[in-house]
């Protein structure tokens, strides 16, 4: 056996049909001989540990990612008593320096000259998919809680009106109808208040549609209200279409952009961006390819306090704010089986929005 295979070696293995597949996972994958070198490095595993496949070729799997306590001699066994073995949060370095922490599962294979296939998974990752699923499991509660609520208040908002009107009638003093006027007008705005918590959605209209076409009316919306506002565009033009509720998208991404615009004030940027992405879970979903939907501004970004519940209804971070427009953007964004996420720090706030390209649409 070749102690140290050539780039040759690895295109081989991704030519093997036993082993092309390994090509379209999401997860790292890393094939080592029986002296532990790197025979094969998927895509996957490139991006997780910042290196090439040709920088891999013929390492060590230890001087590539280091030997946590333990590893060495699990792998060893591994290959003498032709068993599985399974490393917990093991921490590995990366080709940056920086510390990884995965968990690692090694199984004996005889393909492509290599004796174990050693599969990577990021417990950032993992935690991540189980903050997703509490997160949506929580929003449902809380939209459920809203909308008990808000049926509670309505009712009596309609006697309070009726009342006022009744009220001013009776009164001869312009100065007391003034406090009948505001009761009014409260009492409306908080109907209004009401009837969009409650009426969320309406019946979906899907087409086909260009997602640029999308943000294009979405620019020109938010430059038209925001005058001193830029903003640029970074668009993939190799998107395909997807098939959606042109009106519901306009609103979901017309929403964040608003709060954006509001965030940073004259002369802040915000920038559209699109990206492909491939493999993707979304609600515990396995998606082949998705559109990525980046909304990002450089505004003073969202205070802590509040950066885990934006999305919940009647949260807000600006005064005056009604809470409503990230949890309709989030609700829209729900109803094509997407998902929204932010991340957010002084200087820099990025909204992100997954939306699967489904092949059958």
């Amino acid at each position: 056996m070749d102690p140290y295979p050539s780039p040759s070696s690895q295109a081989a293995a991704a030519r093997d049909p036993r082993t092309a597949g390994l090509e379209l996972l999401a997860s790292a994958v890393i094939l080592v001989d029986a002296e532990a070198k790197v025979r094969y490095i998927n895509p996957a595993a490139e991006n997780l540990f910042a290196i090439s496949a040709r920088q891999a070729f013929g390492q060590s799997v230890f001087d590539l990612l280091g030997d946590p306590p333990g590893l060495s001699a699990a792998l060893d066994n591994a290959l003498i008593n032709n068993w599985s073995y399974t490393g917990q949060n093991l921490v590995l370095q990366r080709g940056r320096g920086d510390a990884l922490h995965v968990d690692c599962t090694a199984t004996p294979v005889d393909v492509a000259g290599a004796r174990l296939l050693m599969e990577f998974r990021p417990l950032d990752a993992q935690l991540k998919v189980a903050r997703e699923e509490r997160l949506i499991e929580q929003q449902q509660l809380n939209r459920e809680l809203i909308r008990n609520l808000a049926h509670e208040i309505k009712n009596p908002l309609g006697g309070i009106r009726g009342s006022a009107q009744l009220l001013e009638r009776e009164l001869s003093d312009p100065q007391l109808k003034e406090y009948t006027q505001v009761i009014i007008a409260e009492t409306d705005r908080l109907q209004d208040l009401m009837h969009r918590l409650l009426n969320p959605h309406r019946a979906m209209h899907p087409a086909r549609l260009n997602i640029h076409d999308v943000l294009e009316r979405v620019q020109r919306l938010v430059e038209a209200e925001f005058e001193r506002v830029r903003i640029k565009r970074d668009y993939d033009i190799s998107l395909p279409e997807l098939t959606a509720d042109r009106e519901q998208l306009i609103q979901a991404v017309l929403n964040i952009a608003r709060n954006a615009a509001q965030a940073i004030g004259p002369g802040g940027e915000i920038i559209f961006r699109t990206r492909a992405a491939r493999q993707v879970t979304v609600a515990k979903r396995r998606f082949k390819l998705a559109l990525e939907l980046q909304v990002i501004d450089n505004g003073p970004g969202i205070p802590a306090s509040i950066r885990d519940r934006v999305f919940y209804p009647l949260v807000s971070g600006r005064d005056g704010g009604s809470g409503l427009g990230l949890s309709l953007a989030q609700s829209f964004v729900e109803q094509h089986q997407g998902m929204i996420d932010v991340t957010s720090e002084p200087g820099h706030t990025c909204f992100s929005v997954l939306l699967p390209i489904l092949e059958n649409a």
